[in-house]
């Protein structure tokens, strides 16, 4: 190599060129020309960092991000700090997006699989042959009058993106849109469409209120939107004033979250209970008068089965504390209530919803500062999409197996891997005569596909996202490239347009949208073009779309004003539970009740591929590398388990093997699981690496909402022996161990002697 063509190679050693305000056209893939820095790219300025706001998507919370680009590469990403979602702040998942742009396990363009469906086997083809093959078969199912039999899976897309692939559909001639993933709050939307008439989320307003009662909700590690419920919570602990006193916050929840570590009182109810006890704390109010609404007799006699004594033994929880928490309740103001991910799992989630929604107007807090606040109507609606009876995956799992599937594209979500086994979701897959994925990694479900479409990350996309949950007002968050494709990848709307192109004939001539760079921006003219608030922003559109990609999006200026919603009698009346949920398996055989949850870093199963989140220490356990299984101390003794052991975890579902970690802060009656490890694809990083405890749960799907009860069967244990030390099997820590082997270096004191240090002595 002549040492000038060196030189060149060292300065260009980019993957591609920053997008940001000018991203009309990025810059070739690497590899396609070297550029030396005498003529540097358009926005590339040698040695100088360039910041690109966009959104997050690692989850759903739709928090705003600034992407550092150093001379074409993604260095660095951080919260904006003008966000109103997370305000400057992100969490270890969203740290971690730069392993996805540049992971080596990207699929680096189109793939023909070449193996059986599963083995992961493909062999690399062009675009166009791979939009060819993809498109004849579409046009070949329409032209035999079958259109209907074509299924979309997709992500939940709440942006222009989702709207796309809706108009995709039914300009083909397809219902079949299904977005599929596995923590959506169907119950929490579905109980909001029962109490207060909208199945929207609402916002908790963590940070102005004094007492909040949690219902199994780990704000603090992954549920809904756990940066600003965090900030808000920082917020509330604060106290805002001298004379303020700072909130309290109460658990209710049969295993210690990050949030129960946090609360000043932790109440471990029993499993599948916590709706009657819910229930038991609203009678308590209405018991002793706390509630003086006009409508106080009706709610006593509906609420009349949830007594205290009965309800004290259904839910283990001592009489005293639900009065206690009863009293707090009624009369701090203001107050609120949320149920989480924990009590939205078992079967008939949606009842403890309700519960919770029950008590927050008994309270006082819908509508209120420091309550529940019902979001003004998204930007943009998701009009059928929101429909949650046509969202159930069983649509898909009995059309297919019936017969009735005939295609399916499988865009951005990994059911094969996120719902039960016993579901027969491989089964139905199976049975489609032609698959396509639309994925950036070789995981489960894609490697089911007969074709696979390389699709491009959030990192090198177009696309925006209208948040849910809100904060109050509307949000909307722009999703712009930050760096050019690192590899022969293809934006997820332009492989919608490009097989509408080659479908040719009214679908086409639907879908001239050219790019879906264009349509976004076409889409977001109306937007301003019909929007007061949005036209009064700015003179004129292009103003505003500059300002909207500096910014990362739009929202308004102040909060509209707070909507009153009350919860009827008559409404709830249907959906209160006679009894503690049920859990599947007789408990002579299966004695202990499993809970499976999100953890932190891995979610579900989406950061598995990433080195960071897997040394990234569990925040409850310092687990890392892995996942195991927590259980009391009281049971381990009791089945000779050591911290560490193997031990087989069975139900009627199946089995698999785990380490044991001996957990103090969960039920005796209890075991826990995280979800997220146990990949048999997905990448070096993921595969083979711990277990998948969502294999051995039944599929129990809500008839109403569609929401998977994840915490509904029982489990057996068995100790198989001790793992080899540094296998894949074993338990690895971040801490060797919680004891401080009489050295006494950990201080506690009681709430009240905290009181009294004075800020010197601090």
């Amino acid at each position: 190599m002549k040492r000038r063509d060196f030189l060149k190679y060292i300065g260009a050693g980019v993957v591609g060129t920053g997008a940001g305000l000018a991203a009309a056209k990025i810059a070739s893939p690497p590899g396609a020309k070297l550029i030396p820095y005498l003529i540097p790219p358009k926005d590339m300025i040698p040695g100088v960092a360039t910041w690109y706001a966009s959104v997050c998507r690692q989850c759903g919370a739709g928090c705003g991000i600034l992407v550092k680009v150093l001379e074409g590469r993604a260095k660095k990403v951080e919260g904006n700090p003008l966000h109103p979602v997370n305000k400057g702040g992100l969490c270890a998942r969203g740290q971690s997006g730069l392993q996805a742009l540049y992971n080596p396990d990207r699929i680096v363009g189109p793939m023909k699989r070449s193996g059986d469906r599963g083995s992961g086997r493909y062999t690399p083809i062009s675009w166009d042959e791979a939009l060819k093959t993809v498109a004849g078969k579409l046009k070949g199912l329409s032209d035999d009058g079958n259109a209907d039999k074509l299924w979309l899976v997709s992500s939940s897309e709440r942006g222009h993106l989702g709207k796309l692939a809706e108009e995709f559909m039914s300009a083909y001639g397809s219902k079949n849109h299904i977005e599929y993933d596995l923590f959506q709050n169907k119950n929490l939307k579905y109980a909001g469409g029962v109490t207060v008439g909208t199945e929207d989320v609402p916002f908790y307003d963590i940070e102005n209120t004094k007492y909040l009662l949690s219902f199994g909700a780990d704000f603090a590690s992954t549920w809904l939107s756990p940066v600003g419920l965090s900030h808000g919570y920082g917020q509330m602990r604060q106290g805002g004033g001298k004379k303020s006193k700072r909130g309290v916050l109460v658990q209710v929840e049969p295993r210690m979250s990050l949030t129960g570590a946090n609360a000043d009182k932790w109440v471990p109810a029993r499993p599948g209970s916590e709706a009657i006890l819910a229930l038991a704390i609203a009678r308590e109010i209405l018991a002793k008068g706390y509630y003086r609404g006009s409508n106080a007799g009706a709610w006593k006699t509906l609420l009349a089965p949830y007594k205290l004594a009965s309800a004290s033994k259904a839910t283990d929880v001592a009489a005293e504390t639900i009065s206690k928490i009863a009293y707090d309740l009624a009369k701090t103001t203001p107050s609120l209530v949320i149920g989480g991910d924990a009590l939205s799992s078992y079967k008939d989630g949606i009842s403890g919803q309700v519960a919770v929604n029950i008590l927050n107007h008994l309270a006082g807090n819908i509508g209120r500062k420091g309550g529940v606040l019902i979001n003004p109507e998204r930007l943009l609606k998701a009009g059928k999409r929101a429909i949650l009876k046509n969202q159930k995956m069983t649509r898909f799992i009995d059309a297919s197996l019936a017969g009735n599937a005939k295609a399916l594209i499988i865009d951005n979500t990994n059911p094969v891997f996120t719902i039960p086994k016993s579901s027969k979701i491989m089964q139905a897959i199976r049975e489609v005569s032609f698959v396509v994925s639309f994925a950036t990694f070789i995981d489960e479900s894609s490697a089911m596909s007969d074709i696979i479409l390389p699709t491009n990350t959030f990192y090198e996309d177009w696309g925006d996202d209208f948040t849910e949950p809100g904060v109050g007002m509307g949000v909307a968050t722009i999703m712009q490239p930050a760096v050019a494709p690192v590899f022969k990848t293809k934006s997820r709307g332009d492989i919608y347009i490009a097989l509408a192109k080659a479908q040719g004939g009214k679908l086409a001539d639907k879908f001239d949208h050219g790019t879906f760079n264009k349509y976004l921006k076409k889409s977001w003219k109306k937007l301003y073009n019909s929007n007061k608030a949005m036209a009064n922003s700015a003179l004129t559109f292009t103003d505003f779309w500059n300002r909207l990609l500096e910014n990362g999006g739009w929202w308004p200026k102040s909060t509209p004003r707070t909507r009153t919603r009350n919860v009827s009698v008559a409404s709830v009346k249907n959906y209160l539970p006679k009894a503690a949920a049920k859990f599947e398996g007789d408990k002579s055989s299966y004695p202990l009740n499993l809970l499976v949850y999100p953890s932190t870093g891995m979610y579900d199963g989406r950061g598995a591929n990433s080195p960071w989140l897997q040394e990234f220490p569990d925040t409850m356990t310092a687990v890392v590398w892995g996942s195991w299984v927590e259980i009391n101390p009281k049971t381990a003794e009791k089945l000779k388990i050591k911290e560490g052991d193997t031990v087989s975890v069975s139900t009627p579902s199946g089995s698999i093997e785990l380490p044991a970690h001996i957990y103090a802060a969960i039920r005796p009656d209890t075991i826990a699981i995280p979800i997220g490890q146990g990949h048999t694809q997905y990448g070096r990083i993921a595969k083979d690496r711990g277990a998948n405890p969502l294999e051995i749960l039944p599929f129990i799907e809500d008839k109403k909402s569609g929401e998977l009860a994840l915490n509904s069967t029982r489990a057996s244990l068995s100790r198989k022996g001790r793992a080899k030390k540094g296998s894949d099997d074993s338990l690895v820590r971040a801490a060797a161990n919680n004891f401080e082997y009489g050295r006494d270096y950990t201080k506690i004191i009681s709430p009240a002697e905290f009181a009294k240090i004075g800020k010197e002595d601090v």
